[in-house]
């Protein structure tokens, strides 16, 4: 019998590479719709470790993938930015979640709801 311990590895890499593709844009909306104010890109990051402590490895991966992400709600109208002057650095880009990302973020969660459920009804994940 052969071992394909490295073949399995490369795929699940890649497997978890598309599935945080589709989900770290779902994860940064949720939480800046629950910040209370705007948030910089690191303090983003931050939150997205603490909040996948205990859950496996956080979406996304690295944290400059969440910056291009950043970049691209931005862009979609899901975000606004500025920019502000930092005592400690370089100015930091400040994000807050837009009318039209709260709307997307209601619709993207149903989705994820729908999407989640059937899977682990095939998987057998739930009752």
């Amino acid at each position: 019998m052969e071992d394909h311990a490295a073949d399995v590895e490369v795929l699940r890499r890649k497997f978890e590479r598309e599935l945080a593709a589709g989900t770290v844009a779902l994860v940064l909306l949720a939480i800046l719709a629950e910040a209370p104010g705007p948030m910089y890109g690191y303090e983003i990051a931050k939150r997205v470790e603490r909040a996948a402590a205990g859950h496996g490895p956080p979406v996304g991966g690295k944290q400059s993938a969440l910056y291009a992400v950043l970049r691209g709600l931005h862009a979609a109208g899901l975000l606004d930015s500025h920019i502000e002057p930092s005592d400690a650095g370089p100015p930091r880009r400040y994000y807050r979640i837009t009318d039209l990302g709260r709307a997307t973020l209601a619709e993207w969660r149903r989705t994820w709801i729908e999407t989640t459920t059937f899977v682990d009804a095939i998987l057998g994940a739930r009752p």
